[in-house]
């Protein structure tokens, strides 16, 4: 189902008007209104964010609605669609273009339920598309983001390795991309053996997914995002309280999955490539064990410190393979480490970067449309603990500190040090409902990276 599809028409002024205020602005209001104030002081509102009022007609109908925003209005636009009576709605209020995309993607993100498996909404409120909206841009961010958390949110049963690669055909296939799959043992064949040692043991074979995109001249554009479809820890098995979220930990390949269909839909003048290494982290007589060593495809040997620590040996294929190319700008993303939630909670990303002025534009980007990003450092004096004992390196130091920042640091012996590269580390899920951002799967730092690439290659 598109993602707009209760933004309606807004010709002639359709729509029962809602007043956006703040404590200030509705006093304002009220004093221009006298005859709403009566109203307004027995239900008690006071335009807290969030919050609103539905002004009676004097034959019982709704004849506008106060509405209280606050510092974050795109989120607190995201609480109407599922509060309000179903009707067409309209903002009674002078926007600019920026405001007025905030308002509508507010308002679609808060139609967003995940249904698949259970009886889906009937229906919602409708907002009339204001006049200053870009419609386009809008519809390309709600459709990506509503991509993103229905392919974190699908189970693994429903979501491995081949489903995640005909997800990601499929949605470069609308744009006449080409998708092409390595699978199995011809991951061997073809100099990808840190993928398929990681996959290997499950019955649903390990692949590298590998779409491009656009002219070949133009400015190269790569992506490569983390699929562990589901991530029991190996022989190092998780907890069961552990293990209940790693259906999300193909997180990362799901984001850039939903940014390249973004850059796609707008038609952005570079050379997309989106690689992920989808695998299934599971358990038989075949697994990968604790100490063994495997050989990646840049030639360097990795000493497994610890089966659940997969991820990063999975992405050294990816990004060799990804910085051979030597593209403009390399992102990875990855649902990495616990390091970096205990760093930065939940909701904030860590950002590793070998380059100042492209993390420097990141974090910009991500203060100005409201999904934010935090850096953290390549500490060179740290790289010491991902030299491996008997192997170039180890995917686990034996001490517990820094771990973001070590696992960053392994990741970079795999990147050229002139190509500018990204590192995300991000949770990829809301551990709680908000307006807008319901408990699930959550497209975290999307728009953040879409601004950056969007302020990069415009035409």
């Amino acid at each position: 189902m598109p993602a707009c599809r209760f933004l309606a028409d807004g010709a002639g002024g359709v729509g029962i008007p809602v007043t956006p205020l703040n404590g200030p602005a509705l006093t304002g209001f009220l004093e221009r209104s006298p005859a709403d104030a009566a109203w307004v002081g027995t239900v008690g509102f006071s335009a807290a964010p969030g919050t609103f009022c539905l002004v009676p007609t004097a034959d019982g109908g709704i004849g506008r609605v106060l509405f209280g925003v606050g510092d974050e209005p795109m989120w607190d636009w995201a609480k109407l669609p599922g509060s309000l009576p179903p009707a067409i709605y309209r903002v009674d209020s002078p926007l600019s273009g920026d405001e007025a995309d905030a308002i509508c993607l507010g308002w679609a993100l808060g139609t967003y339920r995940f249904d698949r498996y259970g009886k889906a909404i009937a229906s919602f409120a409708s907002l009339a598309w204001p006049e200053e909206a870009r419609r386009g841009a809008v519809d390309r961010t709600a459709n990506a983001i509503f991509l993103v958390r229905d392919l974190i949110n699908t189970p693994a049963s429903d979501m491995g390795p081949a489903e995640l690669a005909n997800a990601v055909a499929a949605a470069g296939q609308r744009f006449g991309a080409r998708c092409a799959v390595i699978e199995g043992d011809e991951l061997l064949a073809r100099g990808y053996p840190a993928i398929h040692a990681v996959g290997r043991a499950s019955a649903r074979p390990p692949r590298l997914i590998d779409l491009v995109w656009g002219e070949e001249d133009a400015p190269k554009v790569t992506l490569c995002g983390k699929g562990v479809c589901f991530d029991s820890g190996g022989l190092d098995i998780k907890g069961a309280g552990a293990m209940k979220l790693m259906k999300k930990d193909m997180g990362g390949a799901a984001i850039l999955t939903g940014l390249a269909q973004m850059i796609m839909d707008e038609g952005l003048p570079v050379r997309l490539r989106l690689l992920i290494p989808a695998v299934e982290n599971s358990i038989s007589g075949d697994a990968l064990r604790p100490l063994d060593v495997i050989r990646s495809r840049s030639g360097q040997t990795i000493e497994i410190g610890n089966t659940d620590a997969e991820g990063r040996v999975i992405l050294a294929d990816a990004l060799t393979e990804a910085a051979s190319e030597h593209p403009d700008i390399l992102i990875d993303c990855a649902t990495l480490t616990g390091a970096a939630r205990v760093a930065l909670g939940t909701e904030l990303p860590a950002l590793f970067s070998n380059d100042d002025r492209l993390a420097g534009q990141l974090l910009a980007a991500g203060l100005r449309v409201g999904d934010p990003l935090w850096r953290l450092p390549l500490w060179p004096g740290y790289r010491r603990h991902v030299r491996g004992k008997v192997a170039d390196l180890t995917n686990a130091p034996d001490h517990a500190f820094a771990g973001a920042i070590t696992a960053a640091l392994f990741l970079a012996e795999f990147v050229d040090p002139v190509c500018p590269w990204v590192h995300i580390d991000a949770m990829a899920w809301n551990l709680d409902s908000r307006s807008g951002r319901p408990e699930g799967g959550e497209a975290m730092a999307l728009r953040a990276l879409h601004a950056t690439l969007a302020s990069r290659f415009s035409r």
